[in-house]
């Protein structure tokens, strides 16, 4: 059985359509990113996914269950957190895990077990009992993830889940994704965090104005565009672009202290820049070349937007 399956998807709002005929189809057990641009239609299929939008066309299962027939049991199948996470400000962090837990129906016991390991995993046992309203954005965050989970729910969407928090906010939600994710949810992830999604999906869904423009693993995506190559060099002085502008190499960038300079040919990029080094009376500090990335596939997937 597949956890999600979404069928020709359609929403619109007045003439805008934001979510054209999209359909997603997601295995159990796998962590499945949803990639796109800002207004590209993310947040609009993930409110249709969770029975919080009703599509003006198609349908939507969880586990087998249809969203919009039958919602509660959907939803009892689901963890969910959205873009703006939905924590009461005037509990403690205690209090709020425990209403949701009960929420799902879970007995007192099992409230207060899960509780306990929730607040411990994501460092806030010393902070049960502080209100949320004293909490830091990363903090709140990590509230809003742990009132998602804490059913252990076979499905879980995550709507930017990681976007504004500090580091080490940041690494405890990835950390408890993929703890989640081992646990046997499976797991569908937007993000604007393009290595973010590299380091934790199996599979990848692309949408743009509305559409999805590509699906499959972010090896594969990389290797569609496999002519988008660079070399990373420093030199030992500032130079100029200007240096850069020889055969084989398309164009330059500035990364830091070193230049990006993408190619199609590396060999001859490379070759290219030790005769520069060389003619220049340059010393090459590094130099290092690179393979594919699914942030150049995203951008050319995207362009134009």
């Amino acid at each position: 059985m597949n956890a999600i399956e979404a069928e020709h998807l359609s929403k619109s709002f007045g003439s805008v359509t934001a979510v054209d005929d999209v359909s997603i189809t997601i295995p159990e057990g796998g962590i499945f990113g949803f990639l796109g641009p800002n207004g590209a239609g993310k947040t609009t299929t993930i409110r249709m996914l969770t029975g919080v939008l009703i599509p003006d066309a198609g349908s939507v299962r969880i586990l087998g269950t249809d969203v919009n027939k039958d919602p509660l049991t959907a939803k009892l199948k689901m963890g969910v957190i959205p873009e703006n996470g939905t924590v009461y400000s005037d509990l403690t962090a205690e209090q709020n895990i425990l209403i949701t837990a009960k929420f799902y129906g879970m007995d007192r016991a099992s409230r207060e077990r899960r509780s306990n390991e929730i607040l411990d995993r994501l460092g806030l046992s010393e902070r049960r009992n502080d209100l949320v309203r004293t909490f830091s954005k990363g903090m709140r965050q990590r509230i809003s993830i742990a009132c998602a989970i804490v059913h252990s729910p076979p499905v879980l969407l995550l709507d930017e889940p990681t976007t504004g928090l500090d580091v080490y906010s940041r690494r405890l939600v990835i950390d408890t994704v993929r703890h989640m994710n081992q646990e046997g949810s499976t797991i569908l992830l937007t993000t604007h965090n393009i290595e973010e999604a590299n380091a934790l999906c199996n599979t990848i869904s692309i949408i743009n104005k509305g559409k999805i423009v590509a699906t499959g693993s972010p090896e594969r995506l990389k290797k569609t565009f496999d002519t988008s190559r660079y070399v990373e060099v420093s030199f030992d002085q500032p130079v100029g672009k200007d240096l850069f502008a020889v055969p084989g190499i398309t164009r330059a960038e500035p990364w830091g202290d070193k230049w990006r300079v993408y190619t199609d040919d590396p060999d001859r990029a490379v070759k290219h820049l030790a005769s520069i080094a060389e003619r220049e009376h340059l010393t090459i500090v590094s130099i290092a070349t690179s393979n594919p990335t699914l942030e150049e596939a995203f951008v050319q997937l995207t362009a134009g937007v």
